[in-house]
């Protein structure tokens, strides 16, 4: 079997530890994604599991399709942006984990300053001992 390098091609499942273009951040932030099945209009309240400057991550029980148009609204900063489904991951206890990518990247979208492309977690300064 060939990698997806190999074949120029990109899973649905693509390897999490992929390059990223810009630092997720894992933050619970209550969203609502809001789009249509069909003729049928929809629209889920949920929460991030992670977002970056690029789009989120967020679990949901309705079932979309890669390459789907939705729009997500950030009850924080009741903004509301166009996207697309990027990502269709496991599905757990009903819900399955859903990668949406901005339209345009909008790293004001969360209201935060995301760390900086170069940042390694791993090289984060760790607090020392108190002193008193």
């Amino acid at each position: 079997m060939q990698s997806r390098e190999a074949t120029g091609t990109k899973g649905v499942a693509d390897a999490p530890s992929e390059r990223r273009r810009t630092q997720r951040v894992h933050i619970a932030m209550p969203v609502c994604v809001k789009g249509k099945i069909g003729t049928q209009a929809f629209q889920e309240e949920t929460t991030t599991a992670s977002v970056n400057a690029h789009g989120c991550m967020v679990h949901l029980v309705q079932a979309l399709g890669r390459g789907q148009q939705v729009t997500l609204f950030n009850h924080a900063t009741d903004q509301e942006l166009p996207c697309t489904v990027s990502y269709l991951g496991p599905k757990d206890k009903g819900k399955t984990e859903v990668g949406l990518e901005f339209t345009d990247a909008s790293p004001r979208f969360w209201n935060m300053h995301f760390p900086p492309d170069d940042w390694d977690p791993a090289e984060r300064k760790r607090p020392g001992p108190m002193k008193r």
